[in-house]
């Protein structure tokens, strides 16, 4: 077995926690076809959310975002969130799926993207930010998101709303 495939095994042989907290494997078959969680392509970052698994893969050609639904065993049809001239990494998902957000690299230039499923909507979360962002993540409700941010080499985390709007995080615990 190549190092490719042990290691897309490796990551979608994934311990989820059952009703009554003991581990189970969850282990899907591969799909030669690219239509299922494993294929010959590229499996990266994948994180798990609710009965979601979201993960970029380039098995199209391009590194795209991908959700797979572990109750139907079948990738979730996301119209409208990838296209061909955008490098996707770090994708998250809310609990229920209907969120993603995920860094897109574009022309040499970092965005975070937020997508919503019911309106098939893709949109730059952060517009405003002038400097690099990465490694977005997405509270289990979809309503706050939280990235790396850099300007002149500091490393900082933002969170937004959903709706691109900084949110202020009180500092002091009072």
């Amino acid at each position: 077995m190549n190092y490719k495939i042990s290691t897309i095994l490796f990551f979608c042989s994934i311990l989820l926690t059952g009703c009554f907290g003991y581990p189970r494997l969850l282990s899907y078959p591969f799909d030669s076809g690219g239509r299922s969680l494993n294929s010959f392509a590229s499996e990266l970052n994948p994180q798990i959310s609710g009965r979601y698994i979201v993960f970029t893969s380039d098995r199209r050609g391009s590194q795209d975002v991908y959700m797979f639904d572990t109750l139907t065993r079948n990738l979730v049809d996301l119209p409208g969130l990838n296209s061909f001239d955008t490098i996707a990494s770090h994708p998250a998902a809310s609990e229920n799926g209907k969120f993603i957000v995920f860094a897109a690299s574009r022309q040499g230039r970092t965005q975070i993207m937020f997508y919503d499923q019911d309106v098939r909507q893709l949109r730059n979360l952060a517009g405003d930010v002038q400097g690099e962002v990465r490694n977005p993540t997405i509270s289990a409700d979809g309503s706050r998101i939280a990235f790396e941010y850099s300007n002149n080499g500091q490393w900082d985390i933002l969170v937004y709303d959903r709706f691109g709007r900084k949110l202020n995080i009180r500092q002091d615990p009072g």
